[in-house]
């Protein structure tokens, strides 16, 4: 039996410039002159061609999908950065593995700049697992010019991994990466006996994995307020996987923690049968989010 083969989508290549003058690689779906883009912010370690499945479906004559890789992007890479010129380049060490999430303003704002440039009526963020968290970390601070914000696979880090280890343990585990940034080696690559299954710096598992850190946004393992996402007064489309495998917590119990925390106009969608990846429901979703963004421009 032959395998289902999707058929091509083109795409323009593009280079996003962000503020601070790095050149992130990005991919332009769907017409230039688009009246709405979605801008996709990918995961730890994952790249622009996350969830190319998904945007397949989204993709319209009037929609338009801006994927690029942020700072994220692989384990370990290099991206280019201008000086003030704006002529000599400068290659900056980053990736899953080295990435300061904050740095994160400086990319979403970076990618949101060039869908208004390529005049775009109406913007909106959509996030995956680590995106989801660096989307609202945006729309918290900044938010201006976006009218809505898609989460896709919004999940803890700290939760998950206090399903692995216990509070003990993983504070125990964090205090020693807190002492190689201390020493001023944030960016020592730690043991893969404490990272795995990842491969992480110092700084990175802190703010993975403490509760304390501007990464701990969805602060539902916790009892303790989640202010930035309460911060964010855009409706949010929050999807959760009802067979996600990256926690042992309920769907509909994190659903619930959702509903209560996000602003007015928000919806979230437990997706029965799928695991992170969403692969299967793009149908179902994309038909959600088209009513979502409908109803966000009304």
């Amino acid at each position: 039996m032959k395998k289902e083969t999707r058929p091509m989508r083109p795409a323009y290549v593009v280079t996003v410039e962000t503020p601070r003058r790095f050149l992130l690689d990005g991919l332009w779906f769907g017409p230039k002159k688009a009246k709405r883009v979605i801008v996709f912010v990918h995961g730890l370690t994952s790249s622009a061609f996350a969830m190319s499945h998904l945007i397949d479906e989204l993709v319209d004559r009037n929609t338009a999908v801006l994927s690029f890789n942020n700072r994220g992007f692989k384990i370990v890479t290099d991206i280019k950065q201008l000086d003030k010129t704006g002529n000599t380049v400068k290659w900056r060490n980053t990736g899953g593995a080295h990435e300061v999430f904050t740095d994160c303003m400086d990319d979403i704002q970076g990618a949101v700049d060039f869908a208004r440039k390529a005049g775009a009526r109406d913007i909106f963020l959509m996030g995956h697992s680590t995106g989801a968290q660096k989307s609202v970390y945006w729309m918290a601070k900044r938010g201006r010019g976006v009218r809505a914000a898609i989460l896709l696979g919004a999940l803890s880090d700290y939760a998950c991994a206090l399903e692995l280890r216990s509070k003990r343990d993983l504070a125990k585990a964090v205090a020693r990466a807190r002492s190689f940034v201390k020493k001023g080696k944030p960016h020592q690559l730690l043991p893969q006996s404490l990272t795995a299954p990842y491969t992480l710096d110092a700084q990175r598992f802190v703010s993975l994995y403490s509760p304390d850190s501007a990464e701990e946004i969805f602060t539902y393992a916790e009892k303790k307020k989640p202010r930035v996402l309460r911060r964010v007064r855009k409706p949010l489309l929050v999807f959760l996987a009802g067979n996600e495998e990256h926690t042992k917590r309920p769907a509909v119990e994190i659903a619930r923690w959702f509903a209560l925390n996000t602003a007015p106009g928000s919806r979230t969608v437990v997706v029965p049968d799928v695991r992170h990846n969403f692969k299967g429901a793009e149908r179902q979703i994309s038909r959600t989010i088209k009513e979502f963004i409908k109803e966000a421009v009304q």
